[in-house]
């Protein structure tokens, strides 16, 4: 599939600990503690997405980091993906 098909999906993007500056882009409200890729890819799975995941990339506002980070076809707004994600995301962590 082509790339622009894909949406690019990181874990920084969940983060309450994040600012809206460093790569959050979710409301704290919605946003949960130290999200990691794992934590991501059961998220967007549940939330009946088909990640396509790597491990190895770094967001990069955090190039200090390895998150990794996902890529899932672009089905709506990038704003719905992520949260649709997010609720899945903040479901997981509760239980």
């Amino acid at each position: 599939m082509p790339k622009n098909e894909k949406l690019v999906i990181w874990p920084v993007y969940f983060d309450s600990e994040r600012s809206r500056r460093e790569g959050r882009m979710i409301r704290l409200e919605y946003a949960v503690k130290h999200p990691n890729i794992d934590d991501l890819i059961n998220a967007a799975v549940r939330a009946g997405l088909k990640p396509e995941i790597e491990r190895d990339k770094k967001h990069p506002k955090t190039w200090y980091e390895s998150s990794g980070r996902i890529l899932v076809l672009k089905q709506g707004s990038k704003n719905e993906i992520i949260k649709s994600i997010a609720k899945h995301m903040q479901a997981m962590k509760k239980h």
